[in-house]
């Protein structure tokens, strides 16, 4: 993983939050919602809250008297995020580095995260951090997306990217959202934390979009994507744009397009 693919700057978190969030996230962030309203936590601590689709997904489900605690390390996701968030007197909003998070041991009953784990560099430390918050009998509930080639639209878009620019191709989508995707890591990574109890469940959703230049904007304009294509020219973020959107025009129609998504779903109790 680059430096750059943790920068969430500039544009980037609104395009993300409009493009990106219904694309691909609000579907996982309903089900993992679910999930975490189903083990009636108390207090929450989120990690890598991202422009706070699942903090908008999960707060309602709480309990009045519930705490919940979004945290992301990019401040303009959080502060972008705060804005999107009706009014909650229960939900804190706070800049955190997941692998050193600054809250008491023993202060939650769930850490949840939401397609945050490919972007920690020590993931085993992080995991760790989470345990360590955790309450005795806490989960550890999360998510990550599985291989590009099970997630169509973002392996179209590598490729079209790759035909673009064909001496440096971009390969963030393949390197880090899509780069952690082996069941038997994830599980690995999570004993070495000290978590004995995991569950993985891989689900597969559908991506629809209303046209083939959505997706395109989407993943070349609202993720850190933007900044590889740019940095080989300030001037080939359009074109880049419409060569990605030609492309899947043509595997999937000019009309309203449809492909799959999958990601696994991982619950690890302390």
């Amino acid at each position: 993983m680059s430096a750059g693919d943790k920068v969430f700057a500039g544009s980037i978190p609104e395009n993300y939050d409009r493009d990106m969030v219904p694309l691909i996230f609000a579907s996982y962030a309903r089900d993992i919602s679910q999930r975490a309203a189903a083990l009636s936590p108390k207090a929450v601590l989120e990690t890598a809250a991202g422009s706070g689709v699942v903090t908008r997904a999960l707060a309602p489900k709480l309990s009045p008297d519930a705490r919940y605690v979004a945290t992301d390390l990019n401040q303009p996701m959080l502060d972008y995020a705060a804005t999107r968030q009706d009014r909650d007197d229960r939900i804190a909003w706070r800049k955190a580095d997941a692998q050193a998070l600054p809250f008491e041991d023993a202060a939650f009953d769930l850490v949840c995260c939401q397609f945050g784990v490919m972007f920690f560099p020590d993931r085993p430390s992080a995991y760790r951090e989470a345990r360590r918050v955790l309450k005795p009998d806490g989960c550890f509930l999360f998510n990550a997306w599985d291989r590009i080639e099970e997630n169509v639209f973002a392996g179209d878009v590598t490729d079209a990217l790759a035909e673009f620019f064909p001496n440096d191709p971009p390969r963030f989508l393949a390197r880090t959202p899509h780069g952690y995707h082996d069941t038997a890591l994830i599980r690995s990574d999570l004993e070495k934390a000290g978590f004995s109890n995991v569950t993985i469940e891989t689900r597969a959703e559908e991506s629809r979009a209303p046209s083939p230049r959505h997706p395109a904007v989407a993943y070349c304009q609202g993720t850190p994507l933007r900044n590889e294509i740019e940095a080989r020219g300030a001037d080939k973020l359009e074109a880049a744009t419409e060569h990605a959107a030609s492309a899947i025009a043509r595997k999937h129609g000019n009309g309203e397009v449809a492909a799959k998504i999958q990601a696994h779903v991982i619950l690890a109790r302390a």
